[in-house]
């Protein structure tokens, strides 16, 4: 098992990357931390990293952890065991070979320590992790020609039924 010496020790280099040390889990991930338990959510890590992360050569790597929609996605990222380029950069650990048993106990140490330090962290208000709304992506354009109109609100977010509205209320 890894000592605390070492955990600390890792934590500090992943600081000192500005991708690594801008991950914060949000009112979502800290309500679902808190609903399931700890135990719970470091359970879904150990069957994550055995599905996504521990094969040979795992499906989509490089890509197969989404950076948000549960705690231990977002805490992958930032303790750099999302995939197995970043295990191999950061860690040291070699791709191309199944994770050991122990080397699966690492990367879940790490994720469990990294939640740990979250759960100490004040809990992030709404307001604060309110998603910023994204850049125009191919997808955007598809509903262009397909006639979808897309306007923007007074908050700033896109909203898609806006031309649907309008459509219905002239029709009235």
């Amino acid at each position: 098992m890894i000592s605390k010496g070492d955990l600390d020790e890792i934590f500090r280099r992943l600081q000192t990357s500005p991708f690594r040390s801008r991950f914060r889990l949000d009112a979502r991930d800290r309500a679902y931390l808190d609903e399931k338990g700890r135990d719970e959510v470091l359970a879904h890590a150990l069957a994550f990293i055995a599905e996504r992360l521990a094969p040979r050569h795992p499906k989509n790597d490089g890509q197969q952890t989404p950076m948000r929609g549960h705690p231990v996605f977002v805490a992958q990222h930032a303790t750099a065991t999302c995939c197995r380029g970043c295990l191999e950069k950061w860690h040291g650990i070699a791709a191309g070979q199944a994770l050991s048993t122990s080397q699966q106990e690492f990367v879940s140490s790490l994720i469990a320590q990294w939640l740990d330090i979250e759960v100490r962290r004040p809990a992030p208000s709404a307001a604060v992790t309110k998603r910023k709304t994204p850049k125009t992506t191919p997808n955007d354009k598809a509903c262009r020609s397909s006639g979808t109109r897309k306007k923007r609100g007074n908050d700033g977010q896109l909203d898609l039924f806006a031309s649907h509205q309008s459509d219905a209320e002239e029709q009235s």
